[in-house]
């Protein structure tokens, strides 16, 4: 999952950013709501975090603005206003939660999931190819019924081939799946994610197969027995 993270505060930014990643998701996080509607422009995410008190527009008139555009990412709003008129001018505006700071970071993370539920990918909660499974709400991904342990960067990897499973799956995307703005990944470093991986499928006698297509990408197949 990535995550859109528009905040005024340097000192909020970083610690939710921290919180998110440590739970194995990438975020961008950003200062403006001009920058935040560039971001939204350039990649696709899977929720949005919002202040209100943006530097350079109320967030409430991003929030509207995004809405008029057609987006339909979830959007939760972070935000000191905590009066009952502003939390319903904020979930009339568009928004699908609100959560008032100071707030506890277990929260955060509990009411990202909850939206999240609600989003088409809910839909299919547990990937399952060959011998692997991957939860996708613990992201947890266990392999022929062990716990297989992967960096965060291998599991956006695993995801991504797994919801693909038989198509190939270009290196740009790829790229896209494990990055964040500011930490665009190589090629090189693709090739060298995909190969511990593949190492790690390998250890385990999983029939899922990491093929490469050479100048394209790559797909997961089963290997015939």
């Amino acid at each position: 999952m990535r995550i859109l993270l528009v905040e005024d505060s340097a000192r909020l930014r970083e610690l939710v950013s921290e919180t998110i990643r440590e739970a194995d998701w990438r975020i961008d996080a950003f200062r403006t709501a001009e920058e935040g509607r560039l971001a939204l422009e350039s990649a696709d995410y899977d929720l949005l975090l919002l202040d209100l008190g943006l530097p350079d527009a109320d967030g409430l008139v991003f929030l509207k603005s995004i809405r008029s555009d057609k987006h339909q990412i979830p959007v939760l709003i972070l935000t000191a206003r905590d009066a009952i008129d502003e939390r319903i001018a904020g979930l009339d505006a568009g928004a699908d939660d609100y959560l008032t700071k100071p707030f506890n970071n277990g929260e955060l993370l509990a009411r990202i999931r909850a939206l999240m539920r609600r989003s088409p990918s809910a839909l299919m909660p547990t990937l399952e190819f060959a011998k692997l499974e991957f939860d996708l709400t613990s992201r947890q991904v266990i392999c022929n019924g062990t716990d297989l342990a992967l960096m965060p960067s291998e599991k956006s990897l695993l995801e991504l081939l797994m919801r693909d499973a038989g198509k190939v799956v270009s290196k740009r995307r790829l790229e896209h799946a494990v990055s964040e703005f500011g930490e665009e990944r190589s090629s090189n470093a693709i090739e060298l994610a995909v190969s511990r991986l593949r190492k790690k499928l390998e250890g385990r006698s999983s029939n899922a197969k990491i093929e490469t297509v050479r100048g394209v990408g790559y797909m997961l197949r089963e290997a015939s027995p």
